[in-house]
């Protein structure tokens, strides 16, 4: 397994005439795609639908479930290097000497992806979201700082990690909710006040 792990990684692996194209695209995927998603849950928390607060506190919780259990892994369970670390292939992106099984990268994307998937109503934007997860996970790959099968962990810890906290949802999700909404209306009072914001 490891060799087919090492195989796939040279295959995908930039190379020294890489287009100066590719490797900025790659770059973007690697670094900023992800950060569509605090902007999605975001606007989730803050529009008038109580259900979809909801959707978006489950998912968050999934995904600090799945980074914990990727922490686990890396550090308990079974260490792997990251490739620059072996050393192998090219690396075109600078990166701390973490465990390399699962990316969180692509944990935390296919964890939402995942989450809003399993809901109706956000059906569609998980798909997108779970597309969206496919050039990040080349991306990481194509730089250097991962190997396929850490992308391949990092969807079964996420598919886990979203059926974990939906099957638990009736143990916590009223209190926990309750809770934070009042977190919520606490520290945004001024702007709720003015009409800025929902409650």
């Amino acid at each position: 397994m490891e060799a087919l792990n090492q195989h796939l990684f040279l295959a995908l692996n930039a190379q020294p005439h890489s287009q100066p194209l590719v490797i900025w695209f790659a770059i973007v995927m690697a670094k900023y795609a992800i950060f569509c998603l605090p902007m999605i849950m975001i606007k989730g928390w803050l529009g008038k639908s109580e259900e979809r607060h909801k959707m978006m506190l489950t998912a968050l919780l999934a995904t600090v479930g799945a980074l914990l259990i990727n922490n686990l892994i890396g550090s308990m369970i079974w260490y792997h290097p990251r490739p620059f670390v072996m050393p192998l292939g090219h690396t075109l992106i600078a990166h701390d000497p973490t465990p390399s099984f699962p990316s969180n990268h692509m944990t935390i994307i296919s964890t939402v992806a995942f989450s809003f998937i399993l809901r109706p109503a956000l059906r569609r934007m998980g798909v997108a979201l779970a597309v969206l997860a496919l050039p990040i996970a080349w991306s990481r790959i194509f730089l250097g700082v991962h190997f396929p099968l850490d992308m391949l962990g990092a969807v079964v810890v996420a598919g886990l990690a979203s059926l974990m906290m939906l099957w638990l949802q009736p143990l916590y999700l009223e209190k926990l909710y309750g809770l934070t909404r009042g977190l919520y209306r606490l520290v945004f009072a001024p702007l709720i006040a003015r009409g800025l914001l929902h409650r």
